[in-house]
């Protein structure tokens, strides 16, 4: 029996990929040891950017379609896709998606929340809008309200996964996700007050990742390093506790 069986784990993303992107390994280990994982992705990313030649009103659908693989590799139980504008969702639709993120809370009570910290990993401006409404959301319920938790990329890890990818011969396109520069993952982190060790759920991470071919690619940085490269810079996740509410839950630190 997992030490986690009975609880529930409300995560909150804005697209699909940002949930096996940022703690895929902490949702596999939570799932692992007994929690029912519920992901709310506030968009269907119709906005990003394709790694191939897909028309722009398919790219939606395409990302739709992958989530539930990735979701299924880390676990995930429950899948809520929300069909908000991506790319405007720190300004559109802003009374809806916090009443959205309130009624999962009331509808699953969680014992705590995952979502962005204040830099979105790489300061996307729906990561910052989704960890506003859901910070928001929160506070709305106040002595009722799950913990927070914000996740976050520690600096310099990106930077040496492409680097890595890069001796080894692959090369950044001109455009996408992967032209993003490294530096900006993690260029916002604040000192993380939780570090969950997720090394043995690399694997999954990566394998989950790797099921948002759309943006991800058949050719990207992670397919470039080891086994133990991977282990090394992904075998960690930065979580922040957030001061909102007063529960006295603190699930995420049982993992540790």
């Amino acid at each position: 029996m997992g030490r986690l069986n009975g609880r529930t784990i409300l995560a909150i993303f804005a697209h699909p990929d940002d949930e096996s992107l940022a703690c895929g390994g902490t949702l596999a280990r939570l799932a692992d040891e007994g929690a029912r994982i519920v992901l709310l992705c506030a968009s269907r990313g119709e906005r990003g950017s394709p790694s191939g030649p897909v028309p722009d009103h398919e790219l939606g659908n395409d990302r739709a379609r992958e989530l539930p693989d990735a979701a299924a590799v880390l676990g995930i139980r429950d899948v809520l896709l929300l069909d908000h504008p991506d790319g405007n969702l720190r300004w559109a639709g802003v009374a809806e998606l916090h009443a959205q993120i309130v009624l999962a809370i009331r509808h699953y009570a969680p014992s705590a929340l995952i979502t962005f910290d204040e830099d979105g990993l790489y300061w996307h401006p729906d990561h910052i809008g989704v960890h506003e409404r859901a910070t928001t959301a929160v506070r709305s319920l106040g002595a009722d309200a799950p913990p927070l938790y914000y996740v976050t990329m520690p600096s310099g890890v990106m930077r040496a996964i492409v680097d890595a990818a890069t001796a080894r011969g692959w090369t950044p396109p001109a455009a996408g996700f992967w032209s993003l520069p490294p530096n900006a993952f993690g260029d916002g982190q604040r000192l993380p007050t939780l570090v969950v060790h997720v090394e043995d759920c690399v694997p999954r991470k990566l394998e989950a990742i790797s099921c948002h071919r759309s943006q991800m690619g058949a050719a990207n940085p992670f397919t470039s390093i080891d086994h133990q490269e991977a282990r090394r810079w992904l075998g960690v996740e930065h979580f922040r506790r957030a001061p909102e509410g007063v529960s006295n839950e603190r699930v995420l630190e049982e993992l540790t």
